[in-house]
């Protein structure tokens, strides 16, 4: 029972909700666990993955959390090759059966978009498909948003992966026909609608959890 996390763009809300969803798996009673394969811009305490450490209830090294982390702020590969690393996907999945041993629910958090590229040849979503695990995607609600969304739905299938759920997060206060937009996505994903999150000031992932219905994941 673990799920991908990923998101129609980078700054979306995956982290947001990959909290969230640990926060609402834990207060189940599961042993939860945020896993976040690559992160950039780590040059300061409040970066995802350290968010995602403190959200699990899972005693587990940052390593086994954050296999590779780096400090400055862009694509992965880019990142990765300014210190001269080889992003490496084995070494991802041998971090992430580790924490599976350890754990009930792993939740991967993505970077950036489903198709980010990892190294020279291998993207996100060939981690996602070596993961094979069920997606949620997140949607920032904005301008351009549908056609974001429906891509990034249409790639995840062509990887063969199972799209469990998807959340609406509305990130302009001011989107006109906001209601309209979150209604063509639900008419045009066959997956479920787990929560629409409202335009946060400084949100909590503890009241996030709140907004999300994990029992619509048991029955996508």
């Amino acid at each position: 029972m673990s799920y991908f996390v990923t998101g129609t763009d980078t700054g979306v809300g995956k982290t947001l909700v990959s909290c969230a969803l640990l926060h609402a798996f834990a207060a189940q009673g599961h042993r939860a666990a945020g896993f976040k394969p690559v992160a950039s811009g780590c040059d300061d305490n409040e970066h995802d993955a350290v968010r995602l450490r403190a959200a699990g209830n899972v005693q587990a090294s940052y390593g086994q959390i954050n296999p590779y982390c780096f400090a400055q702020a862009v694509a992965p590969h880019l990142a990765a090759k300014f210190v001269g690393v080889n992003i490496n996907l084995e070494r991802i999945l041998q971090s992430y059966s580790e924490l599976a041993a350890q754990a009930d629910v792993v939740i991967v958090e993505g970077a950036g978009g489903f198709c980010v590229p990892l190294n020279d040849h291998q993207d996100m979503a060939d981690l996602a498909a070596k993961l094979n695990l069920p997606v949620i995607l997140v949607v920032g609600m904005r301008l351009g948003c549908i056609n974001h969304a429906l891509l990034t739905v249409a790639f995840i299938k062509a990887s063969g992966l199972r799209l469990a759920g998807w959340v609406a997060n509305c990130l302009d206060e001011s989107m006109p026909m906001l209601n309209e937009n979150i209604a063509a996505l639900r008419q045009r994903i066959a997956a479920p609608l787990l929560g629409v999150l409202p335009c946060y000031q400084a949100p909590d992932a503890h009241e996030v959890a709140k907004k999300l219905d994990l029992q619509l994941l048991e029955q996508a």
